[in-house]
């Protein structure tokens, strides 16, 4: 089943947006076993996402360096040491305080931490992320910082049917990056859409998707 979701998807997403940009597409791997996470590698996936510091350390040595390696969950600051140097990609750096602990971690260390900055594009009180008005100035202050690079913006769009409302709120998300991106040549990944909503943010403008369901079906909470 996972080989052929990989195939089926990697067949069907369009190689570029609406805007000439290659699509990025992220294996969401929380719960996934080893040997699942391999599964859809070999199958070609490039680049997997996890949700839990836990599960990163517990898997990392059976994944192998092959996959590029995302974190996409929101993130404590006291489990930033386990992730040091091991992470291509940060998605999720929703406050202040995460950006100026993986600053000093990251500057400590002498490496630099690649990271998305997330936005709570739905104002929704269950997310992190800083608020549209307030990215701009979240942005130039995160970009301060010794030990980061920012490369873009990642965004969860609300769960709900209202397709037109998505849209929306998507493309004021791709508003913002093209605004970051032109005054800044280190922004390049606009993550946004998950298994639900992918097509939709793609056609919006996002660059990288993150998915999950629609490559290993749906988890069972019970095991």
């Amino acid at each position: 089943m996972i080989e052929n979701n990989v195939k089926k998807l990697l067949s069907e997403l369009p190689a570029i947006n609406p805007y000439g940009e290659k699509v990025t597409l992220v294996a969401a791997v929380k719960m996934q076993s080893p040997e699942d996470i391999l599964r859809a590698v070999d199958a070609g996936i490039t680049d997997i996402g996890d949700n839990h510091v836990q599960e990163f350390r517990d898997k990392y040595d059976k994944i192998g360096s092959a996959p590029r390696r995302h974190f996409i969950g929101r993130l404590q600051t006291n489990k930033i040491k386990y992730l040091l140097g091991k992470i291509d990609l940060y998605h999720s750096v929703d406050r202040m305080n995460l950006a100026e602990e993986l600053s000093k971690k990251s500057a400590e260390k002498g490496i630099t931490s690649n990271i998305l900055i997330q936005i709570n594009i739905g104002k929704e009180a269950s997310k992190g992320g800083f608020a549209l008005e307030e990215a701009q100035t979240a942005v130039e202050n995160i970009k301060a910082l010794p030990g980061l690079k920012v490369e873009g913006l990642m965004a969860m769009l609300p769960d709900t049917d209202d397709k037109d409302y998505l849209y929306t709120l998507a493309k004021k998300m791709r508003k913002l990056y093209e605004d970051l991106k032109s005054r800044d040549g280190n922004i390049k990944y606009l993550s946004m859409g998950m298994s639900g909503d992918y097509e939709l943010c793609i056609e919006a403008g996002s660059n990288m998707i993150r998915l999950g369901t629609a490559i290993f079906g749906k988890r069972n909470y019970n095991v």
